[in-house]
């Protein structure tokens, strides 16, 4: 976890690792957490849940994200919110990168 009072280089605060999907948890509360993440081509997560909503912020490269069936395909410097209670997945098409925000509410 990332020490208070740090400017993060959100873009190389995790590195590609061959065949692998790297994370690095910047910030974790009681109402949230800030992870960041780095998807070897291919990678991904696989269909899931989770009871709060997830704002994913992506940094680098290009990405399928699937929400309750409908896919959309974020690249660098969008936004895409995953809501409370509906089924999503990553995959990465080429190398990305992201930063996920998940607020407990």
């Amino acid at each position: 976890m990332i020490n208070s009072k740090e400017v993060i280089d959100l873009a190389n605060a995790v590195n590609y690792q061959d065949g692998a999907v790297v994370s690095k948890e910047i910030i974790k509360g009681k109402t949230g957490s800030v992870t960041v993440f780095a998807f070897d081509a291919g990678q991904g997560l696989s269909e899931h849940t989770a009871p709060f909503d997830a704002l994913v912020y992506i940094t680098d490269g290009q990405a399928e994200i699937m929400i309750s069936g409908d896919i959309f395909n974020p690249k660098v410097g969008d936004v895409i919110v995953m809501p409370a209670n509906q089924p999503h997945s990553l995959k990465a098409i080429d190398r990305f990168k992201m930063m996920l925000v998940m607020i407990r509410s």
